[in-house]
């Protein structure tokens, strides 16, 4: 019998787009993918050549469950240099990629009765983490006129005695947009103030446009430091999601927690990869600004593309590489085969009549709107949005 805990969650939206989409290319249908998350440059060589280095060298076995030092030590340092965060060795954690060290971080905080403040549109996976550690997920909406940012007062109002975490992803996925200094402050005295815990998802720190740079809300004060796991990892500015290295820094007690988790799960992250991992941070950075360069190119084109369609709108994204358009004014709109009733519907439709895939905004908690990363190519891009009008001008 399935259990219940397993019954409360759903597979990822993402991840289920992009296995039909791929189920359509093994049909010979040429389906052009805005799904998923992932950077389509190649691994850079000094990293791929450092991974082939500790093989050669039989660096093949089992390492430190919490990460071996010197990779430790190097995100302490790459920490301090970019975020002027001070963190000691067993202040971190190097864990299965981001997305391991946001479910350990969840195991070691979540109890029943625990409430976790998840501002929409929201990462897929951080309401089904909160539901698979008995803590119950409260959606706060943001709104669009806002840069999907959440306010103080939305989430004061959010936060009741049960309230034991926020979750803040900034650069955001999916919406793009990202929080300054100033709104940061808020939450943290919000934060501060009730004692409550930020988790606070950093993984696209890296990828920011128009001169921005990016704030840890770790770095505001010693105060909401003490309550605050910082996640990160090496996926998106490094182009190494399958290589599975993500990482948290944040108060021992709770770091030592998420370790005596993650030793009963998945022991120690791929030794291999933590070569290939120490090599990124610590050799050259010269490929980040080429590969942001290139999707900026692709995030202007998208945006002022979508933005001419009619009945489509779209802000520009600050950082990472999703644009979030509303198409809302389609919703209710009709093909032959099938209503537009929602986001799902249009994500269907479009990958059903124009061969393009994209996830629907309810998957983020923001019904009426879709994501498309532009983590592809231009050609692929340009080719895509003119299927996408097309399909969107047979609608009526």
């Amino acid at each position: 019998m399935i259990s219940k805990r397993a019954k409360k969650v759903k597979p990822s939206a993402t991840l289920s787009i992009d296995t039909k989409a791929k189920e359509m290319k093994a049909a010979g249908i040429d389906v052009i993918s805005f799904a998923v998350g992932e950077p389509d440059f190649d691994t850079p060589d000094n990293i791929k050549a450092a991974a082939i280095k500790a093989i050669n060298e039989g660096f093949t076995k089992y390492t430190p469950v919490g990460g071996i030092p010197e990779l430790k030590n190097a995100i302490a340092a790459k920490l301090q240099k970019d975020n002027g965060l001070d963190y000691k060795p067993n202040e971190i954690l190097v864990s299965v990629g981001a997305k391991h060290s946001l479910y350990n971080a969840a195991q070691a905080l979540y109890s029943e009765g625990d409430e976790v403040i998840i501002p929409a549109p929201y990462w897929v996976s951080y309401p089904d983490q909160t539901l698979l550690n008995d803590a119950a997920p409260v959606i706060v909406e943001t709104r669009e006129e806002d840069l999907f940012v959440v306010s103080p007062d939305q989430l004061s109002k959010a936060v009741t005695k049960k309230t034991k975490a926020i979750v803040l992803n900034y650069p955001s996925n999916p919406t793009g947009f990202t929080y300054d200094r100033k709104a940061l402050e808020a939450i943290a005295e919000i934060a501060v103030k009730n004692n409550i815990y930020v988790i606070s998802d950093e993984i696209y720190e890296m990828l920011l446009y128009d001169g921005l740079k990016h704030v840890s809300i770790a770095s505001i004060d010693p105060e909401i430091k003490k309550r605050t796991i910082v996640i990160n990892g090496f996926s998106k500015s490094y182009a190494m999601t399958g290589w599975r290295i993500g990482y948290a820094a944040g108060d021992a007690a709770v770091i030592k927690a998420m370790e005596n988790i993650q030793s009963q799960s998945t022991s120690n992250p791929t030794s291999i990869s933590q070569k290939a991992a120490l090599e990124a941070v610590n050799g050259p950075q010269d490929f980040i600004p080429v590969m942001l360069t290139e999707f900026d190119k692709r995030r202007k084109y998208l945006v002022a593309e979508l933005n001419a369609i009619d009945g489509v709108s779209c802000k520009m994204p600050q950082g990472a590489f999703y644009a979030f358009a509303n198409i809302k004014a389609y919703l209710g709109k009709k093909s032959p085969n099938m209503e537009i009733a929602d986001s799902s519907a249009m994500a269907l439709y479009l990958l059903e009549e124009a061969a393009v895939a994209l996830v629907p905004g309810s998957a983020f908690g923001a019904e009426g709107y879709i994501r498309m990363s532009y983590a592809t190519s231009m050609e692929k891009i340009t080719e895509g949005l003119k299927r996408l009008k097309s399909a969107l001008q047979k609608l009526a």
